[in-house]
């Protein structure tokens, strides 16, 4: 489907569902952001879940977001159950804002939803010269290292910074073997996931999607990864007075209530403590890349590189929509 139509068939959706036309167009962007990058489990596949939510009056379509000044540096806001998208496109321009004026920038966001990719946000900060971090929580997935019942969610770490080239270094990862929504995204489409990423509702290893989302996934490096998760889970949940410790709602399942997701965006000057960031980040780069190579690797590439030729690729080509997301896409439409 050509861009511009799919665009305002997305904007067209989230105002019939009583978003602003620029809170649709917020989220249309992002949207598309992640069909154009490869990340379909956080593109369209999701449409469906987001109307169901707002319909049942679990998403605010019109919120009334709150933002508190702490001090110039600092500021947290309640995004007074607002779509993700539109509570993390104010809480990255904010936190931009206020590294532009002191240095860096620190903004907590309580009361908000899933918002998709958080490399989509890293970038808009590294495209004005800032290195950034951002964390969020996320519904359980993932058992704590000793336990057998799933508490944390996936919780994404990202990091960005420019790299001293057009192509900014973007490090978004989840801190379990692949994410959620991949898992979704198989389930949905009836295909298999890989071996070793999830255990089944009785500690089986599985390739069956649907049986993972009612067992367990696993996280990256056993302990390490359990304890990353948990890291998250305290700057996003504890620290912004969001839900945490596994009571996080799944947007798919559980309609009880809203989500309460927390996030944490930081931002900062890469000049703060050296004056030549973007010779010393080029030179980093270089030396790494020109290291010795395993049998079969072309090049050595940093995070960010791969997506962002995918984006440059898929710009230029009509985004492929499944049969499935066609179907969403008619009845929403109507």
């Amino acid at each position: 489907m050509n861009i511009n139509n799919l665009e305002t068939i997305l904007i067209k959706i989230f105002k019939k569902n009583g978003l602003k036309a620029d809170h649709a167009k917020i989220c249309s962007d992002a949207l598309i952001n992640a069909e154009q990058v490869g990340a379909y489990a956080h593109g369209l596949s999701r449409l469906k879940m987001y109307c169901d939510r707002i319909r049942k009056k679990l998403i605010n379509p019109n919120p009334k977001i709150r933002i508190k000044k702490i001090s110039q540096s600092i500021s947290s806001i309640d995004a007074n159950n607002s779509i993700g998208f539109v509570a993390a496109d104010i809480a990255i321009k904010r936190a931009i804002q206020n590294a532009k004026k002191t240095g860096i920038g620190m903004v907590a966001v309580k009361n908000s939803g899933h918002y998709g990719l958080s490399g989509y946000y890293a970038e808009q900060a590294v495209k004005k010269n800032l290195i950034t971090m951002i964390y969020t929580n996320a519904p359980p997935a993932v058992a704590p290292f000793g336990s057998s019942k799933s508490l944390f969610g996936t919780n994404p770490i990202c990091f960005g910074t420019p790299s001293g080239s057009k192509i900014p270094f973007i490090l978004d990862t989840s801190i379990s073997m692949i994410n959620r929504g991949l898992i979704r995204f198989a389930a949905r489409n009836n295909k298999k996931i890989p071996k070793g990423v999830a255990l089944d509702k009785f500690g089986n290893p599985t390739s069956n999607a649907k049986k993972a989302l009612q067992g367990v996934q696993l996280p990256i490096a056993s302990f390490r990864g359990s304890g990353l998760a948990w890291m998250v889970d305290i700057l996003s949940g504890v620290l912004t007075g969001s839900n945490h410790a596994g009571k996080v709602k799944d947007p798919f399942d559980d309609f009880s209530g809203p989500q309460n997701i927390g996030h944490l965006f930081i931002t900062f000057k890469t000049n703060l403590f050296v004056k030549n960031y973007k010779a010393r980040i080029k030179e980093n780069i270089k030396i790494i890349k020109k290291l010795p190579k395993n049998k079969g690797v072309k090049e050595i590439v940093y995070p960010g590189e791969n997506k962002y030729k995918r984006l440059k690729m898929n710009s230029k080509k009509e985004i492929k929509i499944s049969q499935i997301v066609k179907k969403d896409l008619e009845i929403l439409v109507k």
